[in-house]
């Protein structure tokens, strides 16, 4: 197949994520990091002199409109990188066509082994993190804790991203010595639906009660169901990953006294962090009307590594040269206390996992020793 150079006047960079449905407060969040980050580059004159200019296009978290907006984005619109998508089920089919057209697709908000693949590839770039550390940081935790695997069940979404949550805690408990995972409770609901009574059911009819449910979610379903189990069992610690949303889960919890803890891929918004500051400022800037959440930090930090690698290009602005500016990204830092880690060897920028819990209404930073003291 001809790949076409696409120059760039203009820097074009594409999206395809949830701006509408059930999911879309993760995909608008995402568009507002990156677009807040976009703006403050273009405030200045831009990368050498070209403004950038993210496209966003609508694909509700389903799949199959996924797969058309990406083929929009390259063949139409010409860009020359897409940036920031929501999912894994919609990267099932992304990460195929970023690897057929041999453009980057950089900072996905997923935690999918679909975007980690073995041997990494040329074309996908991770800023977070993948479901398997944060699994295992998770499993881990709640194990050195006191925590009997026995004493764990799983709410998951029924798709590819449950199934990615499921699997790597299968290989963490696994880890730990525990091989009975498919005999732990395990209750699902439907992507895209609010249907959770039934597993609500399963953990209420299981023949020993949890003391934990990890859960691959997204916040909606996820608020509803801690919110029907809270009232049968009140003891219980809800544990997710960071696709739930911390701020759309605050949101949706206000007035609930449950266990909620959330793994994240980026600090809480109140961090003593530069880039957090920088952040903050710059969204305001963007949009004061916007309030800042982890999932805008997120973006916002994906544009920037973006961004440092297009100001390495030596030439032209082409999809071949993002590509290899992102591979040759090392040694830069982005304000967390961290440097960028060389692409190559694991295609993902950051190892790093935060913990937080909600307290009195609000997720603040957890370590695990207030588990100890709490449950």
């Amino acid at each position: 197949m001809l790949v076409k150079n696409v120059l760039a006047e203009n820097v074009r960079v594409g999206m395809s994520s949830a701006l509408s449905g059930p999911l879309s407060e993760m995909g608008l969040s995402m568009q507002a990091g990156i677009n807040a980050y976009f703006s403050k580059i273009n405030s200045v004159g831009g990368i050498k002199g070209n403004h950038l200019e993210l496209l966003a296009l609508d694909d509700a978290y389903e799949p199959v409109q996924a797969a058309a907006n990406m083929r929009e984005l390259i063949n139409k619109h010409e860009v020359v990188a897409v940036l920031g998508n929501v999912g894994t089920p919609t990267a099932v089919v992304t990460v195929p066509i970023a690897e057929q057209f041999k453009i980057a697709l950089v900072g996905a908000f997923s935690g999918g082994d679909v975007l980690r693949p073995e041997p990494p590839s040329q074309y996908i770039i991770n800023f977070r993190p993948g479901y398997r550390q944060e699994v295992a940081t998770l499993i881990n935790g709640l194990l050195d804790a006191g925590i009997q695997p026995e004493d764990i069940a799983f709410f998951t979404q029924q798709d590819s991203y449950g199934n990615a949550v499921f699997q790597a805690a299968t290989l963490a408990l696994q880890a730990r010595g525990f091989i009975h995972v498919d005999f732990l409770t395990h209750a699902y609901y439907s992507r895209n639906t609010l249907n959770v009574e039934g597993a609500v059911a399963t953990i209420l009819k299981a023949e020993k009660l949890p003391k934990v449910i990890l859960m691959g979610g997204s916040y909606a379903p996820s608020a509803k169901f801690i919110k029907l189990l809270h009232e049968s069992i009140s003891d219980v610690w809800f544990v997710n990953v960071s696709f739930v949303g911390s701020h759309v889960l605050e949101r949706s919890l206000k007035g609930v006294n449950a266990n909620v803890l959330v793994s994240q891929v980026v600090p809480e918004i109140d961090a003593e962090l530069p880039v957090v500051d920088e952040y903050r400022k710059a969204l305001a800037a963007y949009d004061e009307s916007l309030q800042p959440n982890t999932v805008s930090l997120e973006g916002y930090i994906v544009a920037k590594v973006f961004c440092q690698a297009l100001q390495r290009i030596d030439g032209s602005i082409t999809r071949e040269s993002v590509s290899n500016a992102l591979h040759d990204l090392a040694d830069v830092d982005i304000g967390l206390e961290s440097q960028v880690v060389p692409i190559p060897s694991s295609s993902q920028i950051s190892n790093k996992v935060w913990l937080s819990k909600l307290e009195n209404g609000t997720f603040q930073s957890f370590e695990w020793r207030d588990f100890e003291l709490s449950h």
